[in-house]
């Protein structure tokens, strides 16, 4: 077989490769998918629940004072799982339903700092583990000084 037999052998153009390619590609089942996130993210929250309401049993807290304790809970939940690759697993199953709530920021976090550990404590971890997160948190502080100047102004 000659080099030209064999190249335009190999050649496909567009159209030829979207439907080649068409057969293996997985199929989406959107309704499956939002019911799985749906759950896993209401289970995430009834969990995040849960943990407010023993912190208002045991502790005292208030419904006001338990919030931040209960997301502390949380974070340090996520951030767990995380390490042990519990966290992976459940983001393959639920896809959006575990990266929505604040645990899946935590992940997103940790997951970096394990990854680039191998570089070392200053430019691996430090310096990678905000470059997904660090948009979020520059936005929210953002947004919330915005809001409050906003509050401010018009309400004195």
């Amino acid at each position: 077989m000659t080099e030209k037999t064999k190249q335009t052998r190999f050649q496909l153009n567009k159209e030829t490769y979207s439907q080649e390619t068409a057969a293996y590609k997985p199929k989406k089942n959107v309704l499956w998918n939002s019911l799985k996130a749906f759950v896993v993210g209401g289970f995430i929250c009834m969990l995040g629940q849960l943990i407010a309401n023993f912190y208002m049993t045991y502790f005292n807290f208030t419904e006001k004072t338990a919030g931040n304790p209960t997301v502390a809970t949380l974070i340090f939940i996520a951030v767990l799982l995380t390490g042990f690759g519990v966290y992976d697993v459940l983001g393959q199953f639920a896809g959006a339903g575990s990266a929505v709530p604040v645990t899946g920021f935590a992940n997103s976090v940790a997951a970096a700092a394990i990854e680039h550990r191998s570089e070392g404590y200053v430019l691996g971890v430090a310096g990678n583990m905000f470059k997904l997160a660090g948009a979020v948190i520059v936005y929210g502080v953002v947004a919330s000084f915005v809001v409050v100047l906003i509050k401010k102004l018009l309400v004195g």
